[in-house]
């Protein structure tokens, strides 16, 4: 990553499902890095109600989080939301698409906040300037940091309001 370069933390579905589940997507933000969330994954996370989609709504409206637009999602959109077409994983490949456009700004270093075990397993193509962090691994360095008081109590609020989170560590321990 380019020393001294702006960061930007972008979350996937799953860690935003995850610390809105634990009333915790303040969380985002704790590392002193630039929060954007990427138009797909957006309406991924609010195009249905769930448990969590107003509150990531809300949360992203109040804080003004910028939404970065990717052709996938216009596609999508085009394609017309309730077709045939293509829907698994198109969050992930519009994270792609707009680290991919961090690849061509060398002053910007772009972090991949990832939940699903899948993802860990995949090789999921980042530019140079991009990394790839679970949420887990997220966590404990905001505690490791001196940020929150205990990863493990903001991922047991998580389970415990009812969400699945996965048992696959990554990196693994």
């Amino acid at each position: 990553m380019a020393s001294g370069a702006p960061i930007t933390l972008l979350p996937d579905a799953g860690p935003l499902i995850t610390l809105a589940y634990a009333d915790a997507l303040d969380l985002l933000p704790k590392a002193g890095w630039s929060v954007a969330l990427v138009d797909m994954v957006l309406h991924e996370v609010t195009r249905n109600e769930t448990p969590t989609s107003a509150r990531i709504a809300t949360w992203a409206r109040d804080n003004r989080i910028p939404v970065l637009e990717t052709a996938i999602y216009h596609r999508y959109m085009q394609a017309g939301m309730g077709s045939a077409g293509r829907k698994a994983n198109l969050g992930e490949l519009a994270i792609q698409e707009a680290m991919s456009g961090f690849a061509l700004a060398a002053d910007q270093t772009g972090v991949f906040l990832f939940e699903d075990h899948k993802i860990a397993r995949a090789s999921f193509l980042l530019p140079d300037n991009c990394r790839k962090v679970s949420t887990r691994a997220f966590l404990l360095f905001l505690e490791q940091q001196g940020l929150i008081e205990s990863a493990a109590y903001v991922e047991r609020r998580a389970i415990l309001a009812g969400r699945q989170f996965s048992q696959i560590r990554f990196p693994p321990e």
